[in-house]
């Protein structure tokens, strides 16, 4: 007897260390191209770090392998998985993170840095993403490729004016708001879609910082690009919550660590290269556009208050509302 239970013992701990031993799948979009993508830039920092200092082994999976927005979420509430998720993914559970999405927020990547590190707002998102989930986190907010910019097929943008009658590309209900906002009509289409989308005039134009226009070959397809500054490129890893519990404390002090380090890393990456990808799209084939000061005073004027009053319609808890716009020393915009 006493054999029998020492062999079964044995395989429940060869068993746990198999489990222990499985390699964590890290999900996203974009192209393996840490060039290009600053997304996966970010991924393979984070898993060379990770896998430096501990026996964690993470996969990565970039340009959508492991499913939709929607489909790696759900994916990663329910296993062992990490995944950077955009809006798309990360709004059907906190639909609060929208605040963060109202155009012209920002007017420095310093000042939107401030805003989700040190911000009570953004601290209220990750409390409310933990207790939905039960237990799983937002580690980060990985940037892409800082503000994005609009663009268009045939007409150019200068004003809100412009938008008129226009169909664009939306990546969710937000962008949906906005573009109503501005008198054009906004059709959510997945980003495997959109340079097709684009070609053949299903719409018009749509709202990627420089990174993703170049990603996407959409300058192929899209002659002007506005720096209307519209919002700041964001994503969120997301890790699951029964993993991270089941983590030592060394190795979750270390994930914590190399998390904050490869965002710092990325950041500085984003930081340097913004200019270069515009120069490059005006080289190959885009017509910048940089709105004049009255002109972006435009664009608040209008997609800021249309904006501001989308989100009470989302059943969103005016207290996030309010520590969003406190955070930034903006509460005026709210009376």
């Amino acid at each position: 007897m006493k054999n029998k239970i020492l062999a079964a013992a044995a395989l429940l701990m060869s068993t746990a260390l198999a489990v222990q031993a499985e390699p964590i799948k890290l999900g996203y979009n974009g192209a393996p191209d840490a060039k290009k993508n600053a997304v996966h830039y970010f991924a393979e920092t984070l898993e060379a770090i990770v896998e430096e200092k501990t026996d964690i082994e993470i996969e990565l999976y970039p340009n959508s392998q492991l499913g939709s927005e929607q489909e790696r979420m759900e994916n990663t509430l329910a296993t062992p998985s990490l995944n950077v998720a955009s809006f798309a993914g990360l709004s059907p559970v906190v639909p609060e993170s929208f605040v963060s999405n109202t155009p012209f927020m920002f007017t420095s990547p310093e000042e939107a840095r401030r805003f989700f590190d040190e911000g009570k707002y953004w601290s209220m998102v990750e409390d409310a993403f933990r207790e939905r989930t039960g237990g799983s986190e937002i580690l980060a907010v990985v940037e892409e490729g800082g503000f994005l910019a609009f663009t268009s097929t045939d007409k150019p943008i200068h004003s809100p004016a412009d938008f008129e009658g226009m169909k664009f590309r939306a990546m969710d209900p937000s962008q949906v708001a906005l573009y109503e906002a501005m008198g054009a009509s906004g059709t959510p289409i997945p980003w495997t879609e959109v340079y097709s989308a684009l070609q053949t005039g299903v719409v018009e134009g749509q709202m990627n910082p420089p990174l993703y226009i170049i990603l996407g070959s959409l300058n192929e397809v899209q002659k002007y690009m506005t720096r209307a500054n519209v919002q700041y490129s964001m994503q969120f890893l997301v890790a699951n919550g029964e993993w991270l519990a089941s983590l030592s404390e060394e190795d979750r002090k270390v994930l914590e660590e190399a998390v904050a380090e490869a965002n710092a890393k990325t950041r500085e990456k984003v930081q340097s290269s913004v200019e270069e990808r515009v120069t490059w799209l005006a080289e190959n084939g885009m017509e910048v556009i940089t709105p004049t000061a009255e002109q972006m005073a435009e664009f608040q004027k209008i997609g800021q208050p249309s904006f501001i009053e989308w989100l009470g319609t989302q059943s969103i808890d005016q207290s996030f509302i309010d520590a969003a716009f406190a955070d930034l020393g903006k509460s005026d915009l709210l009376k």
